[in-house]
């Protein structure tokens, strides 16, 4: 580990493929947005080797960050890999986005990583959205460490940033949060800050000293050694708490003094079960230097306290068809399974999947079985179920825009795959004699509607094929194509997460598309009985239309639909005739009677009617049918029905008054509230659909972004006449 007392292994530049999957570390990297993440992953490159002193590759591209998106944004939006090797391993660095509308990029992280580093900005604090995540990661086990960045601003204060880290993600056990590094610092400035210059190793007692480019190691000084104790001492304490020897407790209360090598295995075993968090430091490189403070030790801390494939279970698997499987091993002679985490197009390659490999092992050129889960209860047009044999294209490992090439890719190793033409991101690639399926990852609902149409009609030729593609590459966006309003909605997780698909339609696929109004499916019914009279009676030479019907409307409870009851008597209106008639009403209640919404509820009679010998026919009962259903309308009072949608919001104690008293602004009706883990508040709510199209953005605005929410429909309800007028005024206008 980085606090070692041997010299730190040499870098070896850039990521080959790995030889065995002990050899590999599959790293995500979580914090908010502008906490430092790609600045970090940057300068764990340049210790590596793997980039210049201006954080580019060999081709001059920026080692992450390189989508052209993210360059006009100036923040991360998708999920990056940067792999490089250190000391003989091989270093998956998986860098996220920290804005919360890319959370779906985050989870796919999640999931291809064995172990989390949680970045946290010295000037910014934790924020709620990151304590969510650490939660999420305790709860599966998940290895996490911890770095404090932005230690050179003027507000910084490490030990206070150790204190709330502990309180933040150390609820159950602070001691369990703790740091393995003090910061040097240098003389100070004019504005009294003093620059962080170098680390000091609690467990070694060494001083590590960047201030001249290269990291020299020293004994600490004798003014250092008073705080340098005191931190050990409960460091020491902190590792020997989690400790497998229980015999350790008892020979350090003893007095004995625990030898070093036995104290970094003890820290390495406690990091790798997850049960302990070491809390590390990180800074910019001076100028001119080869190496950011703390980024040696942030390597050997992967390296050494991380977890390796073997040692992280692999999700469930089953056949296609929902068979049970024995669980995966990391066996690289094992069945192939993997999962595709990310997938992108590219201008000259095509469609590219990042793919981790779990059990066996990938080699270019050979056919796999491709397994998706179909989304179709969510309403996930364009997500089937699908099952496909494809043929693997050429394997690489990515670093900025150059995408260098792999014989293979083993279990626990990660890499890019090309052609995979039919897979999209979550889907498992299996052996086609065998076909498997992996249990899918934890997705949240894109809960923000953005219709769309096409601006023209050339963009209307492309649009289908467009949209198809920016829905498999982003299993966060949820495509609708509405049969009662006929809208095209895509369903996303915020507006940053809209303003990127729009700007993927447009510069990738050549499509342009205007934003419309979002509408909600109303409904009508009548409010009483009524009575209509269809007189369709055309002589124009030759064969007529005649055809008479009269009907009684009434309304029914919710949930009733249409019901159609035949009372006609004497044979008034023939009976080849009747099912004619039923028709035409239904028809009609599809296209509305007031406002243009269907029709529900009401049950419609026919009572009498006349015929014609030879000019009444199935159309000419079919237009009498509409007719009558029409009168009866516009002699009744019709209601605007608007659905009601059932809200369940999670939400901190501290913010339940706040989104409470929000609903009462919407129309809204609080149903319930139960306490839940953690601190937190379920509120069930019932509210109009009409007024929480935005809710995914006001709710974040509410909560500082640490609730969370799930709508349902609950029913259709009349809406306020008000309302009702204004809805009727404006169809009125459109026709």
């Amino acid at each position: 580990m980085g606090d070692k007392a041997n010299a730190h292994p040499g870098a070896a530049g850039r990521a080959t493929a790995a030889d065995h999957p002990a050899s590999v570390r599959n790293v995500v990297l979580v914090g908010h947005s502008g906490s430092g993440k790609t600045t970090l992953v940057e300068a764990l490159a340049l210790t590596a080797g793997a980039v210049n002193r201006a954080g580019r590759v060999e081709d001059g591209t920026a080692v992450s960050d390189y989508d052209d998106i993210e360059h006009r944004q100036q923040r991360s939006v998708q999920l990056s890999l940067i792999p490089v090797e250190w000391g003989g391993y091989k270093i998956n660095l998986l860098d996220t986005p920290g804005y919360a509308d890319f959370v779906g990029e985050l989870r796919a992280g999640l999931r291809a990583a064995d172990a989390a580093l949680f970045i946290v900005s010295a000037a910014d604090g934790v924020d709620g959205a990151t304590r969510m995540v650490w939660e999420e990661c305790a709860a599966v086990g998940m290895p996490r460490a911890i770095v404090v960045t932005h230690l050179e601003s003027a507000r910084a204060d490490f030990r206070e940033m150790t204190r709330t880290c502990a309180e933040a993600f150390g609820a159950d056990d602070p001691d369990a949060v703790l740091p393995l590094y003090l910061p040097l610092h240098g003389a100070k400035g004019p504005d009294g800050h003093a620059p962080v210059t170098g680390l000091v190793g609690l467990l070694s007692q060494r001083v590590f000293d960047y201030a001249s480019g290269e990291r020299k190691e020293s004994e600490p000084g004798e003014d250092q050694l008073p705080v340098i104790t005191e931190a050990r001492n409960k460091l020491i304490e902190g590792i020997i708490a989690e400790s497998e020897d229980e015999s350790l407790m008892d020979r350090y209360l003893g007095g004995e003094d625990l030898d070093f090598k036995t104290l970094v295995d003890d820290l390495e075993r406690a990091v790798a079960r997850g049960i302990f968090h070491p809390v590390l430091a990180a800074a910019p490189a001076a100028e001119g230097a080869r190496q950011g403070i703390g980024t040696v030790e942030l390597l050997e801390l992967i390296t050494g306290g991380f977890p390796t494939p073997l040692e992280h279970p692999a999700p469930a698997v089953t056949t296609p068809g929902g068979k049970a499987r024995p669980a995966l091993s990391c066996d690289p002679d094992g069945p192939l399974v993997a999962e595709v985490v990310k997938t992108a197009s590219d201008p000259y390659v095509g469609r590219v999947s990042l793919v981790r490999v779990f059990s066996g092992t990938l080699r270019p050129e050979e056919t796999v079985h491709v397994s998706g889960h179909g989304l179709a209860d969510r309403g996930h047009e364009g997500r089937a179920l699908h099952e496909v044999d494809e043929r693997v294209g050429a394997l690489s490992s990515p670093f900025g825009k150059q995408q260098r090439p792999l014989t293979r890719c083993i279990a626990g190793d990660m890499a890019c795959v090309a052609k995979l033409n039919r897979a999209e991101t979550g889907d498992t690639l299996s052996a086609k004699d065998d076909p498997l399926l992996m249990e899918p990852w934890d997705m949240p609902d894109p809960l923000l509607p953005l219709a769309i149409q096409a601006h023209s009609k050339a963009d209307e030729d492309k649009l289908s094929q467009g949209l198809s593609r920016l829905v498999a590459e982003d299993p966060a966006m949820r495509l609708e194509q509405n049969q009662d309003t006929h809208q095209v909605v895509l369903w996303c997780l915020g507006e940053a997460h809209a303003d990127v698909a729009l700007e993927r339609l447009r510069s990738r696929y050549g499509v342009q598309v205007d934003v419309v109004s979002h509408k909600v499916s109303l409904r009508e019914t009548f409010a009483g009985k009524s009575a209509g009279r269809g007189r369709h009676v055309k002589q124009s030479g030759g064969h007529g239309q005649y055809a008479i019907c009269e009907i009684e409307v009434e309304p029914l409870p919710g949930g009733s639909g249409i019901e159609f009851v035949d009372k006609v008597v004497g044979g008034a209106v023939p009976r080849q005739f009747i099912p004619s008639v039923e028709k035409g009403v239904r028809a009609q209640a599809a296209k509305g009677v007031a406002a243009g919404y269907p029709l529900i509820d009401v049950r419609i009679t026919l009572l009498d009617g006349k015929a014609h010998s030879v000019d009444s026919s199935d159309a000419a009962f079919q237009t009498a049918g509409a007719l009558a259903l029409r009168e009866a309308a516009a002699e009744a009072r019709i209601h605007l029905l608007e659905p009601v949608a059932e809200v369940r919001v999670l939400v901190g104690d501290d913010h339940v008054g706040p989104v409470m008293s929000d609903f009462s602004g919407r129309r809204g009706r609080v149903v319930g509230t139960e306490q839940a883990p953690g601190g937190r508040t379920l509120v069930r709510a019932e509210v109009p659909e009409i007024e929480i199209g935005r809710y995914a953005v006001d709710l974040r605005s509410l909560s500082q972004g640490t609730a969370r929410f799930s709508r349902t429909y609950a029913r259709h309800e009349p809406m306020p006449p008000q309302l009702s007028e204004r809805i009727r005024e404006q169809a009125q206008d459109v026709s």
